[in-house]
């Protein structure tokens, strides 16, 4: 028996867990009409039958129709979802894995204007940033009605097979209440006293014990210090911790530190690349020394080391690793057959939580099976025949084509006129903060490294570098180069220089520099950094009503804290229309899409950040010799089947191209174009 930490099992109750990996409860937004259905369900049983010891379910079931969903939640308040909810339980019991799922009233942390109308609520009139809805105070009735709620919706849970529930207090109903910041009711469950603030509390756990009887697992997940001035103190949460273990009422204590009332809020508690691992595992494991609970805890705990120092070192007994398990399901597996160098490795960019906070749906930034397992594959099969493949550029759309390409046991040869691997995520890693993306191409180098695959770097490959290969399938990666043409002109603004420029130090920033974002993305609020940095005075410059949309909530945050307090100007709803010479200068003619209004700004240096143009020229040089001439079936390639058009019989091989190379997207695009292409071939 493995003497590993991670891989002895735990004793919950009457619950045996096989081992101390979880992960703690999350909503990737794959519930069909509040539901979880046959994809939910795929996303789950994918960990369990990999090994894991328990799947927490649903970030913020909803127990209450007044608690609409914001980001496509599971509706814990319909009957009709235990059946939904007996399938997950079984398909994941069937792998010895335990699952239980998260039950919320989200109070202010909603909206009025989904779902059915409803007006939010909370224990005061304050809305929550983040949402913006102003809340009803709560009444008698309203507290009356949603601790019947919570009941109902245990025993829903229970009936549909779940081994247990979670109460998530932090941010939402529950910990409105606890708080000093957010309870200004009067009367006994006022925020006058610890007593009267957790009393609602206690009256759900008291309903759900009585409905579901004192056998069935209840936890908590909740703040035990709210990081705010005028909040829940670390001591106070202590107390907290210990009121709730002292009840009787609770199992497991599944502890944070902060609030997530906005956004760099949110940041603090669930951090992203470029800021610290586990910033708050020892304070969980202070809260257990101080409760002798079972005690749970995710928040960046990204490998198997951090996890394994949590356990060996009595911090924790289950440890939450939410994240790590988008980007690679199978850790435990990998983990018990001693293959830990296999395992994919989550690079912080919380492209999944980013994604499901503007309404999308959790995709891991490069794992593009996570969410898809009802069509794309998790685990590479082997094809029938051998085949001969190239590929043309190392970046990551290239790496993908090639690492799984030699996973079915083709013959690989991946030709590269850079130097180096990576592509633009090289270029992305020059910012510190985000250095942690080379590990989406350390890690797919080492897997083709692993299958023989033989790569060509410093070669410009052309058309008869690619046919002396004598290819079955060709794959064309190369990716872009940065866009220099304004919005519907012709011809090159030649006075101009890339985001890229600046970012790689081709280009020195100058002392007032305009950046002029099209794009939405990264590259130029990292340019704006380096000039920052360098001294210069920025102005960031977009014709949209927003700045930057492409790098959502959470990624936004280190951004602003590292530019705000420099001279940076964020300008909206203004469109750079021409850069002419001006002296030693440059004059930028600036207008809007809302009018005729224009004007003239004299500026040292243009940054323009506009996407990508393809590099597409060897693609379309060996088009006409392809048997399907370049061509994509998109009904297979969306069902994920294999590519079988032919539209040039003669043709020795199959073409196609990837990524950047076909149109300016994101690094997910990128891989998720190369999986499902080359998964089949």
């Amino acid at each position: 028996m493995s003497q590993d930490p991670l891989l002895q099992p735990y004793q919950l109750k009457h619950l045996t867990l096989k081992n101390r990996i979880m992960t703690t409860s999350h909503e990737p937004a794959y519930p069909e009409d509040g539901m979880p259905k046959q994809r939910y369900r795929a996303y789950h049983e994918e960990r369990a039958r990999a090994g894991i010891a328990m799947t927490m379910t649903a970030g913020s079931a909803a127990v209450s129709k007044d608690s609409p969903p914001v980001f496509n939640n599971i509706l814990a308040y319909k009957d009709e979802v235990v059946p939904w909810i007996k399938e997950l339980t079984d398909a994941c019991h069937e792998h010895d894995c335990a699952v239980m799922i998260q039950l919320t009233h989200l109070g202010r942390r909603t909206g009025w204007n989904k779902g059915d109308w409803l007006p939010s609520l909370s224990s005061g009139p304050h809305r929550e940033p983040a949402h913006r809805a102003f809340p009803k105070v709560v009444e008698d009735w309203d507290i009356e009605r949603i601790i019947s709620d919570y009941a109902d919706a245990a025993e829903r849970m229970q009936a549909g097979g779940m081994d247990g529930i979670e109460l998530q207090a932090y941010g939402h109903l529950l910990d409105q209440f606890w708080s000093p910041l957010t309870n200004r009711l009067e009367g006994p469950y006022g925020g006058a006293t610890l007593d009267d603030r957790l009393r609602f509390s206690f009256d759900v756990l008291r309903a759900i014990r009585e409905r579901v009887g004192p056998e069935f697992i209840v936890g908590v997940r909740y703040t035990a210090d709210e990081a705010q001035k005028g909040g829940i103190s670390p001591e106070e949460g202590v107390e907290i911790s210990r009121r709730l273990a002292d009840s009787g009422m609770v199992d497991f204590l599944n502890v944070i530190r902060g609030r997530i009332h906005t956004d760099p809020a949110m940041t603090d508690i669930i951090p992203v690349q470029g800021m610290a691992s586990a910033p708050h595992l020892d304070f969980a494991g202070a809260v257990r020394a101080a409760t002798g609970m079972p005690t749970f805890h995710a928040s960046r705990i990204p490998d198997l080391a951090t996890a394994r120092h949590a356990v060996a070192e009595g911090l924790l007994d289950m440890v939450g690793m939410t994240r790590a398990h988008m980007a690679d399901p199978h850790i435990v597996e990998k983990l018990r057959e001693g293959r830990e160098e296999d395992i994919r490795p989550c690079v912080g960019a919380t492209y999944c939580l980013d994604r499901i906070y503007q309404a999308g749906e959790a995709l891991c930034i490069h794992n593009p099976a996570t969410g898809r397992e009802l069509t794309m594959p998790h685990r590479i099969s082997a094809a029938a025949k051998q085949r001969r493949v190239v590929v043309v550029g190392a970046g990551p759309a290239g790496l993908e084509a090639a690492r799984v390409a030699a996973e079915r046991g083709h013959a690989v040869k991946v030709f590269e006129a850079a130097p180096d691997p990576g592509g633009q995520v090289r270029l992305t890693a020059q910012s510190p903060r985000r250095k942690e993306m080379l590990a989406i191409i350390d890690w797919r180098m080492a897997q083709c490294a692993a299958r023989d695959v033989a790569f060509h770097f410093n070669t410009w490959a052309e058309a008869d570098t690619v046919l002396a290969e004598d290819p079955d399938v060709v794959i064309i990666a190369t990716g872009g180069q940065p866009n220099i043409e304004l919005f519907e002109t012709h011809g090159e603004a030649e006075l101009v220089v890339s985001s890229w420029d600046i970012i790689s130090g081709d280009v020195k920033p100058g002392q007032n520099v305009l950046i002029y974002d099209e794009s939405g993305d990264h590259a130029a609020l990292q340019a704006a950094e380096v000039a920052a940095a360098a001294g210069a005075m920025v102005e960031i410059m977009t014709p949209d009503r927003v700045f930057a949309p492409d790098i959502m909530a959470m990624n936004l945050v280190p951004y602003m804290r590292a530019l705000q307090d420099k001279d940076v100007t964020f300008t909206v709803t203004r469109r750079l229309l021409s850069v002419e010479r001006n002296g030693n200068r440059l004059s930028a003619t600036i207008g809007t899409d809302y009018s005729d209004m224009t004007r003239r700004q004299d500026v040292d240096q243009v940054v323009l950040n506009y996407g990508t143009m393809p590099l597409d020229d060897l693609y379309f040089e060996l088009k006409p010799l392809a048997s399907n001439r370049g061509a994509v079936d998109y009904d297979a390639l969306i069902a994920g089947q294999p590519q079988s058009l032919v539209r040039h019989p003669e043709g020795g091989f199959q073409l196609f191209r990837i990524g950047d190379a076909v149109s300016a997207r994101n690094t997910h695009a990128a891989i998720y174009d190369a999986l499902r292409l080359v998964k089949d071939i």
